[in-house]
């Protein structure tokens, strides 16, 4: 998604300074045009070399180096940039940057700059809550700057607080969001739900399904890195959360309901990707644990259709789209489960296929709608949720 971006880092005085090459590398790696402008103070802590070699560009300090094509490089680079980051950024960068004055490369090349520029303030925890800093960040923010907030751990100096450079990933996160999509999810509102639901059979045992919750996850980064207000509504998975997402965990299938019917009525897209249990054990108050399973009678009652809830009480103008996991008939079941469900779209798959269902990083999705059956090849997750969101575009504007 980042392939062929140009991505201008800018790194500064900062003991961080060393996570920088990391985050230039993995730049590389991942297909970007990169760029490094350092300033004087960098210097004391990593040499230009190292991003040179890892970018094959020449590493910018110097505003009146006469040794680069003829160009006015400043004002050629910026112009050229998708997105500006400043990682570490000191508090002496964000000051200037905050009044105005560009006196070297990197605060002239930003304030030439059409793009959006991140700042990745890295610094002692008492210098980053000084109040003239938090008033230059603040300011920085009011002209359009995006601040990554600073993690919290141990710091150089050996305090322990707010200071620290964020993870690359994190860093990356950012980037990806900010250049890796058109935003033409911007304006809406998308509910998703993801992951295995659990039912406890007793106090210390519980039904549930292998659903990894990777397919969601994709469909709330996707949605998110175009825009999106996505709401994530999560069984018990092990993945990280989608930085952009709001992120609403839950264990049973109740719980979903109870969640997922607190957003819906203003949401403008529903996607149900969870695999929610149809069953719940009525009550366990009433049983002891025997010697074997077998020895157990468990009584059954159905939990609370969420998809059906959600197509039964459907808005004007809301796209709903449910998932069909079928091990036989999967054509046939999910178009009777469209029409049933009220849905718009399905996204279907079989878990006998290779390559598709639970856990595994690709899937095999036919999507189906009142009047086209769209079959997917074999993709990521990421490619497919991309897929299933340009359909639901379509019929959006439909």
């Amino acid at each position: 998604m980042l392939k062929g971006k140009v991505v201008v880092v800018g790194v500064t005085g900062s003991i961080a300074a060393y996570k920088s090459a990391q985050l230039v590398s993995d730049l590389v790696k991942l297909g970007c045009e990169v760029h490094v402008i350092m300033t004087q103070n960098a210097l004391n802590f990593i040499n230009p070399i190292t991003f040179e070699t890892l970018t094959g560009n020449k590493c910018l300090v110097d505003t009146f180096d006469r040794n680069f094509e003829f160009n006015v490089t400043h004002v050629s680079l910026s112009q050229k940039a998708d997105v500006f980051i400043i990682a570490p950024a000191s508090a002496n960068i964000i000051g200037k940057l905050a009044n105005g004055i560009a006196d070297d490369m990197l605060s002239t090349m930003v304030m030439a700059a059409k793009c959006t520029t991140l700042i990745a303030p890295a610094m002692n925890k008492y210098m980053f809550m000084n109040s003239i800093v938090q008033e230059n960040i603040a300011k920085l923010q009011r002209h359009n700057f995006k601040i990554i907030q600073p993690a919290v751990g141990r710091l150089a100096c050996n305090d322990t607080g707010v200071g620290k450079l964020p993870d690359v990933d994190v860093l990356i996160d950012y980037i990806r969001h900010e250049i890796s999509c058109e935003k033409d999810y911007a304006g809406l509102k998308v509910l998703i739900t993801a992951g295995p639901t659990q039912e406890s059979l007793d106090p210390v045992r519980y039904i549930t399904n292998h659903s990894s919750g990777k397919m969601g996850y994709a469909l709330a980064q996707a949605a998110s890195d175009r825009g999106a207000e996505v709401v994530l509504v999560s069984g018990s998975v092990h993945i990280k959360p989608p930085l952009f997402a709001q992120c609403k965990n839950v264990l049973s299938a109740e719980d979903m309901f109870h969640a997922v019917a607190e957003e819906l009525s203003d949401s403008d897209v529903v996607i149900m990707a969870a695999a929610v249990a149809d069953y719940t054990p009525d009550s366990y108050s009433d049983r002891k644990i025997k010697k074997s399973d077998s020895d157990m009678s468990i009584p059954l009652k159905r939990t609370t259709d969420i998809l059906q809830y959600a197509g039964d009480n459907k808005p004007d103008g809301q796209i709903i789209c449910g998932f069909s996991m079928e091990t036989e008939n999967l054509m046939e079941n999910s178009k009777k489960k469209l029409q049933k469900k009220h849905c718009d779209m399905i996204a279907a798959n079989s878990i006998r296929q290779n390559g598709a269902g639970f856990g595994t990083d690709t899937n095999i999705i036919t999507l189906i709608t009142r009047n086209h059956t769209t079959e997917l090849p074999l993709m990521s997750k990421t490619d497919a949720a991309h897929q299933i969101l340009d359909h639901i575009l379509k019929l959006k504007k439909s």
